[in-house]
Formats: C-alpha cells, sequence, structure tokens
C-alpha cells in the first residue's frame, strides 16, 4: 500500500537538533513548514484542502505544539505524568513523587522539582519549597515532580521505539552539556528499563538515563519525542520516533490512545 505524501511542522526558530532533524526529513522527501504556531494553525484551518491526503507531523516545544497539533488532527504521546513516580527504586535510585505544587510548598528539605511534560516549572534543586513559584504564578494543583537531589557523572538519551532502544547517544557529562556517541551500558539499561516498565509507555518516547560516580545506573525522567533534542543520536532513527510521537490521531493504535497529550 503506498504510504500518503508526509509534512514535518517545526517553528522558525530551530535547534541544532530540529535542523539535523530537517536535513534528514527533506533526505527523506518529507515537505517541510516552518511558521509561528498561530500562523500554522490560521494556515491549515483556511486551506485545508491543501493538507489532505497527508500525513503531518510536527517537532517542536510544548507550548508550539499545544496549538498546533489540534488544527492539524496530529496525536502527541507522552508519558504518564506520574510515570518516574511510580517507577520501582531499582531503576531510579531515588524517592520521586508526583504531588501538586501546593502539596510541594510544604518541603523543607532541598529537592530536584520539575514539570513532568513540560518546562512550566523549571527543573531545579530547590532549597525548599517556599523557593517555588508561588500560587499567584502557578495553580496549587499543577502536579510536579518531587525527587531526592542525585549527581550523575554521565548521561544518555535513549530513543525508544516499539519497546526496542532505537537509537541513543550521550548528552551530558558532570552536569555540563558533553556530546558522545551511545554507550553499551546505558543502552542494555535502557531495555532493563522496557522490560519493567515499557508497557507504560507510549510506542515512541524518549528515556533519559544517567550512572552516578558508584557506578549505579538510574531512569532520569521521560520526554515526548517530539520535543526532545537527539544530540548525537543517529539522525534517521531519532526521526523514526519523532515522526511516531508526533502524526495523525487517525493513525493512533488502540495502545496508543492512552498516552495522548
Amino acid at each position: 500500500m503506498t504510504r500518503p505524501p508526509r509534512t514535518l511542522v517545526l517553528p522558525p526558530r530551530l535547534t541544532a537538533s530540529a535542523r539535523t532533524l530537517r536535513a534528514t526529513a527533506l533526505r527523506r522527501g518529507l515537505r517541510i513548514v516552518e511558521a509561528t504556531a498561530s500562523a500554522v494553525a490560521a494556515s491549515a484551518s483556511a486551506s485545508a484542502s491543501e493538507l489532505e491526503g497527508r500525513a503531518v507531523h510536527l517537532h517542536a516545544g510544548p507550548s508550539f505544539a499545544d496549538v498546533v497539533a489540534p488544527t492539524l488532527g496530529i496525536a502527541l504521546l507522552e508519558a504518564p505524568a506520574d510515570w518516574l513516580a511510580l517507577l520501582p527504586r531499582a531503576l531510579t535510585r531515588r524517592d520521586v513523587r508526583a504531588m501538586p505544587i501546593g502539596d510541594a510548598y510544604r518541603l523543607r528539605r532541598p529537592a530536584f522539582v520539575k514539570s513532568p511534560n513540560d518546562k512550566s516549572i523549571s527543573a531545579l534543586v530547590y532549597a525548599d519549597g517556599s523557593r517555588l513559584p508561588g500560587p499567584d504564578a502557578v495553580d496549587p494543583a499543577t502536579v510536579v515532580l518531587v525527587s531526592d537531589v542525585m549527581t550523575f557523572a554521565v548521561e544518555y538519551r535513549l530513543h525508544l521505539l516499539d519497546g526496542t532502544v532505537h537509537t541513543a547517544g550521550q548528552y551530558a557529562e558532570a552536569g555540563r552539556l558533553r556530546l558522545g556517541p551511545p554507550d553499551g551500558d546505558a543502552i542494555a539499561f535502557g531495555r532493563d528499563v522496557l522490560a519493567t516498565a515499557g508497557a507504560s509507555l507510549p510506542s515512541a518516547i524518549v528515556v533519559d538515563v544517567g550512572r552516578d560516580d558508584e557506578g549505579r545506573w538510574a531512569v532520569i525522567e521521560a520526554n515526548a519525542a517530539w520535543a526532545g533534542g537527539c544530540y548525537e543520536a543517529d539522525p534517521e532513527r531519532a526521526l523514526d520516533t519523532v515522526l511516531r510521537a508526533a502524526g495523525p490521531a487517525a493513525d493512533l493504535s488502540p495502545r496508543d490512545r492512552a498516552f495522548v497529550r
């Protein structure tokens, strides 16, 4: 069966990863659309026939994607907000909890706090709950992930597709950006994560893992593939993951419907 032509929608300001994915998509023959979220949405509403018969995908941050995806019929796949918190301690090596930020205000110890699936709450080590954005800035019901502080010697991004580690690459060392090739131990740990918790993830996602100074491997977090950088991963395989993670809602498998943003 002939596959429909495909379009990849990108925001006007591209990261290095987005430029790599754009070049890879062009080599595959995808049509590229680069525009602001409002321009894409307005254009799609005004000329739906232009996209008729095309499979439309995107690679962008959450604020762009949330405007564009509904208009273009794109289903955005992501991990459940509490996915990291529900992992066994053997995979996280630290205490991780999902809670309303209103509850996190009561923390009286340093903790690493972040939003589960976007950057609305900056991912930082906060000295205590009083340092978090207050109720004048954030709805107290907003869910955040609160974890013990853990330092990683090296960090890797794993692009997971259909229950396998499809590609991977190093992105940090000693807390600083340092790109490099995939590591066999990181990939092996990723397979362990999939064996234990793969059923709780969509078919396409990126998961960051790291090794501490004692040689222990741990899951850092899960990120939406459609919003994540590919770093030194194989760009062809990274693009595979992106296209599945943000593609036509009509093509969703029954299993993935539970993971739509």
